[in-house]
């Protein structure tokens, strides 16, 4: 157990793509507030598990869940069958591996998920979509332009914008699935000192292919293969001490 305050606890979880088990009996705990990172070799079930939390499974035929995911302070289980995917969507957002812009304008992209909540008063709109940007650090780049496309930012702000949409419905999560890896080293930096500010508003859950990210941006890492958590600790200690030997071959490069 870890000793911060949870936000969110994985218990005995198990997923099936049809019959094939993708993951193995998780245990894992999510600090509230404090970013939480997934590392592995590809195709070790990190996106998998990831995308459980937003229930984006259910888009799909045959996919099951067993096990919890409980959500704080409610205690509900989000995997739940009972419980509405959408609810959960709500309140735990996702940025993807690609900049995936709606192709609206820039304030259009911000607003989607306001909308879809029932909010279209004008003044309200303008507020929440200023709040979203500006917590996504791109307001100032992008306030004068607001009625463009968002197809015409760049990469790294298109990036930065598919953050502030998420944002803009205050989620509790949110969900990052390797959102760098489309980026030059620029734009990667920028969100990667982003991603350090937004938690202290939000709790953070980051699946990374690059090591050397993780360790600098999160807080707990969690080493997953084969669709199992090998090892689970205070980032600095699986970094620099990791208590199991695979942990340790795949940190150092031996395998992955």
């Amino acid at each position: 157990m870890i000793p911060e305050k949870l936000k969110a606890e994985v218990k005995g979880l198990n997923f099936y793509y049809n019959d094939l088990k993708a993951l193995k009996d998780i245990h894992l705990p999510i600090a509230n507030k404090l970013i939480t990172a997934l590392i592995g070799p590809s195709g070790c079930g990190k996106t998998t598990y990831l995308r459980c939390f937003n229930r984006m499974h259910d888009l799909y035929p045959n996919n099951r869940y067993e096990g919890e995911i409980i959500l704080y302070p409610e205690r509900v289980n989000i995997v739940d069958p009972r419980i509405d995917p959408i609810e959960v969507r709500m309140r735990i957002s996702m940025v993807f591996q690609k900049p995936n812009p709606f192709p609206k304008t820039v304030f259009e992209n911000v607003a989607y998920g306001l909308r879809v909540r029932g909010v279209n008063k004008k003044c309200l709109l303008d507020e929440k979509v200023e709040k979203a940007l500006k917590q996504a650090a791109l307001w100032d780049e992008v306030k004068d332009r607001i009625d463009d496309l968002a197809f015409n930012l760049s990469g790294g702000q298109q990036q930065r914008l598919c953050i502030a949409r998420a944002l803009a419905t205050n989620p509790e999560i949110l969900l990052f699935d390797e959102p760098t890896s489309a980026l030059d080293p620029t734009a990667t930096a920028k969100i990667e000192e982003l991603i350090l500010q937004l938690k202290k508003e939000v709790t953070i859950i980051i699946v990374t292919h690059n090591m050397q990210q993780a360790a600098r941006v999160s807080d707990y890492t969690a080493f997953m293969y084969l669709g199992e958590i090998i090892e689970f600790d205070r980032t600095d200690k699986v970094f620099t001490r990791p208590s199991q030997k695979l942990t340790e071959e795949y940190i150092t490069g031996r395998f992955g």
